[in-house]
């Protein structure tokens, strides 16, 4: 088994909050992340996906494809959005990284062979990331 990873990027503002608390407890919780206005992010992805190397290509998966996957499940639907407001998957889920970084897993874990592992690590800052495999 080998790990081959691919870099992406992408901007995107959110508000974390829960619509059933108050302001006041949902400050407490997350504080200036809360703001009504919104913050944004420059979010910085890497997408690691694993499997046997292809005898006839070499390849565990053909990175042009890699890209394209992200570029269509990721970049396209969250580049310059506003996550709570502009993205379906979040309508009703909080968008923290820990949960951008499900979403993004389970867009692309759909569009990968079966028998591919796919692990995402989401850089909401370079100092704050999360990593997710399906587990």
């Amino acid at each position: 088994m080998i790990t081959v990873s691919r870099k992406a990027h992408f901007n995107a503002a959110h508000r974390l909050y829960r619509k059933d608390w108050s302001f006041e407890k949902n400050d407490e919780i997350f504080g200036k992340c809360n703001n009504p206005n919104f913050h944004g992010h420059n979010y910085e992805l890497i997408v690691s996906v694993t499997g046997e190397i292809d005898t006839e290509t070499g390849y565990v998966i053909d990175m042009k494809v890699l890209k394209d996957i992200i570029k269509r499940e990721v970049e396209d639907a969250f580049d310059h959005k506003n996550l709570n407001l502009e993205v379906p998957e979040f309508a009703d889920l909080n968008p923290t990284a820990e949960n951008i970084a499900v979403v993004i897993y389970n867009k692309m874990k759909s569009k990968l062979d079966s028998k591919l592992d796919l692990e995402i690590t989401l850089y909401e800052t370079p100092r704050n990331f999360v990593t997710y495999s399906g587990k």
